[in-house]
Order: C-alpha cells, then structure tokens, then sequence
C-alpha cells in the first residue's frame, strides 16, 4: 500500500483542471500520496454504494474514454463541469491513451466530492490482467510506481457494474449475459473482487452485439459472447426494460442503435487511436 496524504480535494481537482487553457497533453503531476488517498477514499464510496446502481434522470452517460485526458475535458466542457451536470460513465477508464492517470485521477475526484451525483462503472480494462498490458501499468510505472498501480487496482476491484436508470434503462460496459436471468443476480456479487475469465460478471464487462445473429454466439475477442437483437428484445420485455445502453465498441458517431433501438453503444473516446480521423 502507498503512502497515503491528507485529501484536498478542491485543490486536486483545481490542480487537474488548469490545464484546460494549455496545449492537449499537458501532464498533471500529482504527488503519489495524494492519489492513494483518492482510490482509498473512492473504494470506500464504492463498497458503500451497491454494486448495481439505482439511478435517476437527469443523467449524461459517457463511454469509453481510455486515457483522453483532453477530450474527457472538453466532454465536461460540453456537458457541464459537475455538479453541474449529473454523469454516469460506463467504464474503460484507462489504457491506449496518453493520460490515463489525469483522466482516472479527476473522475475519481469527482466521485468523492459528488458521491450522489457523479457514477463511475466497471469496464473490462478497470482489470489488472488487462491494463498491466494496454498501458496502465507502464504509465503508473514510470511516472510514479508499480505500488500505486496496485492501490488502483484495489480500486478498480471494488466498483460497480451496472446501473438501472429509472427502473428503464439498464447500463453497463459490455452488454448482457446468458447467465443473467434476473437483476437480483448482479446485487449478489461479492466485491472486492478481480474479473473473471468466464460468468456473469465476465460477460458484463466483456460481451457484445452482434446484428447478423440470433442467440449466443462466439466473441472475435476470445472472451465471453455475442449476443443477437433476438436476445436483447427477450431480455427487455421479460424484465419490464426500454434500454440497454453499454459501451465496449468504438462507434463512429459516438452513439449507435441495435435491435430497433433497444440497445445503444456510446463511446466517449473521439479519434481513438486514429479510428476515425
């Protein structure tokens, strides 16, 4: 565990903002006690709060953002900077971009100075496994160190993984599961918790749509399934939903429908990695 330091928060987010006016890119450097205190104080807020979250309108949902420190900022600068707004962001917080410790750092800010109004969701890279590969871990290593990495990890291990948003709307980072059956079955997962290679919680983080199927069927990713507009219909009205709204998948216009507008993908990451320049 890292060296924990008193929590400014005012001060932490003041620090994280000034570079709005500086060219993209710009890093933040925090001190390394101070972002300790920040995930400790966070997780706490997280085991505090359920595991699938009970949420009302109004309410921006976000996707995926890995590390796009800059465009995350002008996200808040569309949206409003909280509390001006009400978030609920879905997950993949970190990895492929150049700041991920900026981006998690003030969404985590946000979180323990706006706890009932700022929602942070698990995505399959708030995962040691994957982020020790696509750049976390690297980041963290070289500008701070490997320890601080796993106090995020300890973090990361303890946030939610869905939300309802006026008993219509069901979110999370990846899409349904064939072992979800009821709601009650995601409230009985135990946190702290790593995620696994095959299940309900791997499939909420990991699975995806797949128009040219019904059913179930293989993911490309090699992790968890694909799942048909047949499936997310079934699922919707067995349940008494309207939505499901998930991240996981760059899509161009940053939002896009599936099965006749009962599933939407957002994804929060503008240009990822020369996508779609």
């Amino acid at each position: 565990m890292c060296a924990m330091e008193a929590l400014d928060l005012d001060r932490i987010v003041a620090q994280l903002l000034e570079v709005r006016s500086c060219r993209p890119g710009k890093l933040v450097q925090l001190t390394e006690g101070e972002i300790c205190a920040l995930c400790i104080r966070s997780r706490d807020i997280f085991m505090d709060q359920p595991i699938l979250l009970e949420l009302e309108c109004p309410l921006k949902i976000c996707g995926d953002v890995h590390g796009q420190y800059s465009d995350l900022l002008r996200l808040f600068e569309c949206g409003g900077f909280p509390p001006e707004a009400n978030y609920l962001f879905l997950g993949d917080y970190v990895d492929r971009g150049k700041q991920s410790l900026e981006t998690i750092c003030l969404l985590l800010a946000y979180k323990v100075k706006f706890p009932e109004n700022f929602f942070l969701l698990r995505g399959n890279h708030e995962c040691a496994s994957i982020n020790r590969i696509y750049g976390f871990y690297d980041e963290c290593k070289r500008r701070y160190s490997i320890r601080l990495w796993k106090t995020f990890t300890d973090c990361f291990n303890c946030l939610p993984v869905s939300a309802v948003i006026d008993d219509k709307i069901l979110c999370m980072h990846g899409g349904l599961s064939p072992e979800l059956s009821t709601l009650e079955q995601i409230k009985r997962v135990v946190r702290p918790t790593d995620v696994p290679d095959t299940g309900l919680l791997c499939d909420l983080l990991w699975s995806d749509p797949e128009k040219e199927i019904s059913g179930w069927g293989e993911n490309d990713r090699g992790v968890s399934f694909t799942f048909g507009p047949d499936v997310v219909q079934r699922f919707l009205r067995q349940h008494g939903l309207d939505l499901v709204c998930r991240a996981h998948q760059v899509v161009e216009d940053g939002y896009e429908f599936f099965a006749r507008r009962a599933l939407v993908t957002i994804f929060s990451a503008p240009n990822y990695c020369g996508e779609f320049d």
